[in-house]
């Protein structure tokens, strides 16, 4: 597990370069409670759900922001010590790191029942975000799409598409592939997708803007970022292509929510189901164009959802994520 948490802090850099600090978002009422949330989902995303809980219930919500990653290993130097009570992670892979090491609490059936959750009970999923192919609709014919991404390291797609590495998604994506595939199969695909000449990126919004500029044809990414940017301007030349169902480039992934078990894991779970009632639950879909995942709400208008959304698969992801940084390594990439 040391060399795990070593492979993770090459890979973030050290401690001391948390940009997140800690931010009062609300204060009210004379209710003395106090709510801290560790997020990994970036400001801009959670803070307007995180106000409204704050002046629907007078709590006060203190929250840190930092990537998920690196979150999960403050948690884990923290232990028992840790202040937060709710960790809210981009992916599932940090969670399952914490909850191999026993650092999480087991949400309540009642919890549990209102979306997709780990078989273990540590964590439950709050939106949905499936990989997809991004394109340059100018630049990629509909009868070249691929049907799956082991196309994407055969001659006619060199030099023509983007990926990010050293993102979260990309990680349990690739993860989930070798788990599944093998890491022989996982690494020879993507050592045929660097020697096919595929560019890298920093994120999957940096993925978005390079196709919709023309800069590359095309991207691996999640569903939702070039949906956003259409919503921005409508006249954008990027769609969205989904990959046959079954393609390991084509899995949904969860972001996810746990109560610390360091924290007050009742107030933790009062927020978790915050996250999961209708409204929460409206706001991710019409805000963020992510998929709800509980409280019947329906994805935005010109959102499709996967039929069947099935994370039971992710509870792996704890122990495979070193392996998986160690094979992005050796195939010669920086994380």
């Amino acid at each position: 597990m040391q060399s795990y948490l070593r492979t993770i802090l090459h890979t973030v850099g050290m401690f001391g370069a948390l940009t997140a600090t800690a931010l009062l978002l609300a204060c009210g009422g004379s209710n003395d409670e106090t709510l801290t949330v560790y997020s990994g989902r970036s400001e801009d995303l959670i803070a307007p759900l995180l106000d409204r809980f704050a002046e629907e219930t007078g709590i006060d919500v203190q929250v840190r922001y930092a990537g998920s990653v690196e979150l999960a290993l403050l948690i884990r130097e923290e232990g028992k010590r840790s202040p937060a009570d709710v960790f809210i992670s981009q992916s599932p892979g940090p969670i399952a790191f914490l909850a191999e090491l026993g650092l999480l609490g087991t949400l309540s059936a009642d919890v549990l029942d209102l979306a997709p959750h780990s078989d273990g009970g540590q964590w439950v999923a709050i939106t949905g975000r499936q990989r997809v192919l991004v394109y340059h609709r100018d630049q990629v014919a509909a009868d070249e799409l691929p049907a799956s991404i082991f196309e994407l390291t055969e001659p006619q797609w060199q030099g023509r598409v983007g990926f990010a590495p050293s993102n979260g998604s990309f990680q349990d994506f690739f993860t989930l592939f070798r788990l599944e595939h093998g890491d022989d199969v996982a690494l020879g695909w993507l050592q045929g997708l660097v020697a096919n000449g595929a560019q890298t990126y920093g994120n999957n919004s940096a993925i978005v803007q390079a196709v919709a500029r023309g800069e590359i044809d095309s991207g691996l990414v999640n569903h939702y970022y070039n949906a956003r940017l259409k919503v921005e301007n409508p006249s954008t030349p990027s769609e969205n292509h989904r990959l046959a169902d079954g393609d390991p480039g084509s899995v949904t992934i969860a972001t996810a929510a746990s109560a610390v078990s360091s924290g007050d894991e009742a107030l933790a779970e009062r927020f978790i189901r915050f996250l999961l009632e209708e409204e929460s639950q409206q706001y991710f879909a019409e805000e963020t164009l992510e998929y709800p995942l509980a409280a019947g709400v329906k994805p935005a208008a010109g959102i499709e959802a996967p039929a069947t959304i099935d994370f039971g698969e992710f509870d792996a992801l704890g122990g495979g994520l070193e392996r998986t940084l160690e094979l992005i390594r050796e195939a010669g990439l920086d994380i």
